[in-house]
């Protein structure tokens, strides 16, 4: 009976997440420093004249969400790899260095070569994968082990933390410019990035999709994936890349946001359960729209000034997941 009523209960969450999702949305379209009717949205899209209402939802409104969206659904499918591949619910894409890699890079050609401006997102997205890669040659001995990778990453975040934090104290003159992305912002984010952003998002999260099994495979531990005819080393290697392709696509578009990878997973596996069947695609679902949400609150709460979607991430998801830890509930 209990089962059956599961079985019954999970469409009806499905779509209540949908649901939030679409309504996130649709948010995120009429609110701002111009307030669109949501009855004026169709209307205005459809209509063969580009007015001020057309070019707001057009320019900077539309390609704005997609970029949250995607970049949301990113993080939290990379952050529900990444707690598979290290056993611990705990883990989030910036454990592996794929942040703090990612953000030394980018920076790097912000203040000391602007010229190469275009580069950035390339070069955070290769300075993410070289991290994670770092991290996983410094774990390795015999094999990989989530706790080698975890102290890696830590002293890897740290040294990587210093770095970026010396060099913006050398190019304090220059470092106004790059604030924003430092503190995660889609502020900017054009038809340009979105184009940037979604193939690599797309190819990341079907890739995801596929690795559900050996996700669900190494909760069993090493032993019982061994005795399965999984490689597990292998394995994990596969996963973290996936992984470092969504979190080091996403931290390249806008910036470092932290707490989606981390919360969101964890919230879905309250609500769904561990197995990745149910936690990966909801999570993304729940990542979209989290961080959709959070967008739309940060450029609406103090307006006319507007906050970093990261900054505001931080002052969410960090309370709220204290507050899971207090509660003591299962991860």
């Amino acid at each position: 009976m209990v089962s059956k009523m599961r079985h019954v209960q999970l469409p009806i969450k499905l779509l209540s997440l949908i649901g939030v999702l679409l309504g996130m949305l649709l948010l995120g379209l009429t609110s701002g420093s111009v307030h669109i009717p949501a009855g004026d949205i169709l209307s205005s899209l459809w209509s063969p004249e580009y007015t001020v209402t057309k070019a707001i939802l057009m320019d900077i409104r539309i390609p704005r969400l997609i970029i949250a969206a995607f970049v949301g659904a990113n993080l939290a499918a990379s952050g529900g790899l990444l707690q598979s591949v290290m056993r611990n619910p705990l883990a989030d894409p910036g454990i592996t260095g794929v942040s703090a890699g990612a953000s030394l890079c980018a920076i790097t050609i912000m203040l000391l070569f602007p010229a190469y401006v275009h580069m950035v997102p390339l070069a955070a997205f290769m300075g993410g994968a070289l991290a994670c890669a770092f991290v996983y040659a410094l774990a390795w001995k015999n094999g990989i082990q989530p706790l080698r990778i975890v102290l890696a990453g830590v002293a890897l975040n740290a040294v990587l933390g210093g770095a970026t934090g010396l060099l913006s104290i050398l190019n304090s003159d220059k470092i106004q410019g790059v604030l924003l992305w430092t503190n995660g912002s889609i502020a900017r984010a054009s038809w340009q990035d979105v184009s940037v952003l979604v193939p690599y998002s797309l190819v990341g999260l079907v890739l995801a999709l596929f690795l559900i099994r050996p996700a669900n495979i190494l909760l069993l531990g090493d032993d019982a994936a061994q005795n399965l005819g999984f490689n597990v080393n292998r394995t994990r290697i596969i996963i973290s890349a996936v992984a470092v392709l969504l979190a080091g696509a996403s931290v390249a578009a806008v910036g470092i946001i932290g707490f989606v990878g981390l919360v969101v997973p964890h919230i879905c596996r309250l609500l769904f359960g561990s197995d990745y069947k149910k936690l990966l695609p909801t999570s993304m679902l729940l990542g979209a729209a989290t961080l959709v949400g959070a967008d739309t609150l940060a450029r609406t709460i103090a307006a006319p000034v507007e906050l970093p979607v990261g900054t505001m991430m931080a002052m969410l998801g960090g309370p709220f997941f204290l507050y899971l830890l207090r509660k003591g509930e299962r991860m």
